[in-house]
């Protein structure tokens, strides 16, 4: 019995070793990108000193996060975090779903594979890319809005770089223009996979386009959106540095409505060298994520236990 035990145990293990094998990559990445690196949240709480390391650094409590709460910057920097983040939330689950079910209408492979070429583009491009592109139609002297638009009907032109109102449109609009490819990739994936009886059913009881996608695709699309979310509300203390500090060139004049904790941070370290506060900000931004994720599933799993994450 013993014998039979152990070759059957050795068959098992032939077949899981090459699993094994195929995880080793992404496990040795996740481990030198993500879980090394964490020793580093002590900086939070030390008074780093560059000549005995990190771990000799003496430590020195919550002094590095009275930064943050000491600063009368913090309340429009938190308030233009938030608000962006939940617009972004918000906005980039409508469109990519509406592009989605769109692109589910395509009977033409051709024009599909053309369309979606076209749309994830722009999420491929790095932000420095787009901010040129943002920047040569934005400029006062040579962007495309003022020399085409603007001047020939009002003889004039915008500083839009000088011109706070313009931005947060300008910003929302960027990061879905550059997100929504993504975004649609997703929902489409969990749109191909539905089953099409559950359409030809729908069908044969009379419903409409408009009610298939509201009985039928929108409800699968429930645990995928659930999912898109929860990781959306993760990261509402955060931002995309680039989307906030390149495309509007880092221009003091608009702070009020562009800046954010990640740009706040970045420009209080280059202009004070205080490693140790960018260290305690981030701790800070990945607890705030940690506790809403919590939260978050813990309501989902309330009013929805399958849809919960965990």
């Amino acid at each position: 019995m013993k014998a039979k035990t152990m070759g059957k145990r050795r068959i098992r293990w032939k077949k899981v070793i090459p699993i094994y094998i195929m995880l080793l990559p992404a496990m040795l990445y996740f481990l030198i990108n993500n879980y090394l690196p964490m020793y580093g949240i002590t900086i939070a709480f030390r008074k780093l000193d560059y000549s005995v390391g990190i771990l000799n650094s003496p430590f020195n409590g919550l002094e590095n996060f009275k930064f943050l709460f000491a600063s009368g910057n913090l309340g429009p920097v938190v308030r233009n975090t938030l608000l962006y983040n939940i617009a972004f939330m918000i906005i980039g689950t409508v469109l990519p779903i509406t592009v989605a079910i769109l692109f589910n209408e395509i009977r033409s492979v051709l024009a599909q594979r053309f369309y979606q070429t076209v749309i994830l583009v722009p999420y491929l491009m790095s932000m420095v890319i787009v901010s040129y592109l943002v920047f040569a139609f934005l400029s006062a002297d040579t962007g495309f809005i003022n020399k085409s638009i603007v001047e020939p009907l009002t003889g004039n032109s915008i500083s839009f770089y000088q011109e706070k109102i313009f931005w947060p449109f300008i910003l929302v609009f960027v990061n879905e223009w550059k997100s929504i490819g993504f975004g649609m990739v997703l929902y489409m994936s969990t749109i191909l996979g539905i089953s099409t009886e559950y359409y030809e059913a729908a069908k044969v009881d009379g419903a409409t386009k408009w009610q298939q996608i509201r009985y039928v695709t929108l409800p699968q699309l429930k645990p995928t959106i659930i999912t898109m979310t929860v990781l959306s509300i993760s990261k509402i203390c955060a931002s995309d540095f680039g989307l906030f500090y390149q495309v509007p060139k880092n221009s003091g004049t608009l702070y009020s409505v562009t800046q954010t904790i990640d740009t706040y941070v970045y420009n209080a370290l280059m202009n004070q060298n205080n490693i140790a506060m960018s260290s305690a900000a981030s701790v800070l931004q990945a607890i705030i994520g940690f506790v809403l994720v919590i939260v978050c599933n813990a309501v989902i799993r309330k009013v929805s236990k399958e849809n919960a994450i965990f």
